[in-house]
């Protein structure tokens, strides 16, 4: 079973609201791809129910609401585009300042689409006044929806947070990792001083005080200690392969994703079997995107797994970081359970 075979099997999960690095940069985020999509979506939808005032049948309406979405939809692309190039310098202003300038450049745009409609021949003569007025209060609608975005994401932040602390570290494998460097101190007292260095390593990043995301470089490190300690417990029943890509490493992802699916692999891969189980992590730059896959075998004659909690978790978490960007999926196929992230890579100098 390849890759290829386990992806067609694949379901997308529903994407989630976005969190972000700070309320002020999140207001005015016009560079996010849910953010863009939903606005044209607004805006197509107002005119559509705005063009069928003084309509008399379904061929006029549609006319109309074709000549109007024709001068529309380039005026909050516009409108989109100069947000997005605002983005960094309005972060810094307070959230007075960028409503007022969402809602100036909305009437800009909606002189620029009266404009393109006056120059078609569609509006003579051209009413600039109410174009203006109809763009600075869809602006202003759009501003306070993502305001109202930021105020409604808070709690389901916090409650990710809390499900993240309670989710980071097993008491279960607390235990098991202190049986096992107390059974190694006398015989391997080098290999028990390494289990603990890994073990602090892990709670070092597991008790501070998280960022809002951590590179795919820190999640693989953070991986990486996690299976040398249960390399240490289960032997030649845990069988790794890493198939990383470099380039990959800069993607970001909330912190302390990694470990909790590969804990998962372990937990229903290698702890049920007798014979152990191969798990493989895999990184891959694909175009713009990251794309991470944590795939093991599964024992014979085991179902879906019940993952809950760790799962949920992390998409939940995902989502709230990169909205319709980032992709979660699961997949269990013929003995082989995978998890695929998909998230995408910064620009070049700049956050994605």
């Amino acid at each position: 079973m390849n890759d290829s075979q386990i992806l067609s099997t694949f379901q997308d999960l529903p994407p989630q609201p976005a969190s972000g690095r700070g309320e002020h940069a999140l207001v005015f985020d016009a560079c996010h791809v849910g953010v863009i999509l939903r606005a044209v979506l607004f805006v197509v939808a107002v005119v559509a129910v705005g063009a069928m005032f003084g309509t008399a049948s379904l061929l006029d309406w549609l006319a109309r609401t074709s000549i109007v979405t024709g001068g529309a939809l380039p005026a909050t692309l516009a409108w989109l585009i100069a947000g997005c190039s605002l983005k960094k310098p309005l972060a810094r202003q307070r959230l007075g300042v960028q409503v007022a300038a969402g809602v100036g450049l909305g009437a800009l745009a909606g002189l620029y689409g009266c404009g393109l409609l006056a120059l078609a021949g569609f509006a003579d003569p051209a009413p600039w006044l109410a174009s203006a007025s109809a763009g600075a209060l869809l602006a202003g609608m759009l501003v306070a929806a993502l305001v109202w975005r930021v105020k409604g994401r808070t709690p389901a932040a916090t409650m990710a947070r809390l499900t993240e602390l309670q989710s980071r570290i097993r008491p279960h494998f607390l235990f098991n990792t202190l049986n096992t460097a107390i059974a190694l101190v006398r015989e391997e007292p080098e290999r028990a001083e390494s289990i603990l260095e890994d073990l602090a390593e892990l709670f070092r990043h597991a008790l501070a005080e998280q960022g809002a995301s951590a590179t795919l470089t820190q999640e693989i490190a953070l991986a990486r200690h996690y299976l040398q300690i249960e390399q240490a417990r289960f032997g030649e029943r845990l069988r790794v392969q890493w198939q990383l890509d470099d380039a990959a490493g800069s993607a970001t992802l909330p912190p302390l994703l990694l470990q909790p699916l590969v804990e998962n692999a372990v937990k229903h891969g290698v702890e049920p079997s007798d014979t152990g189980a191969e798990i493989r992590i895999s990184t891959e730059r694909r175009g713009t995107m990251a794309v991470i896959k944590v795939t093991n075998t599964v024992p014979a004659g085991q179902g879906p797994r019940g993952h809950g909690l760790a799962l949920a978790n992390v998409r939940e978490r995902l989502g709230l970081l990169h909205d319709l960007q980032g992709t979660f999926r699961t997949a269990l196929v013929d003995g082989l359970y995978q998890v695929r992230i998909e998230v995408p890579l910064p620009h070049e100098g700049g956050a994605p």
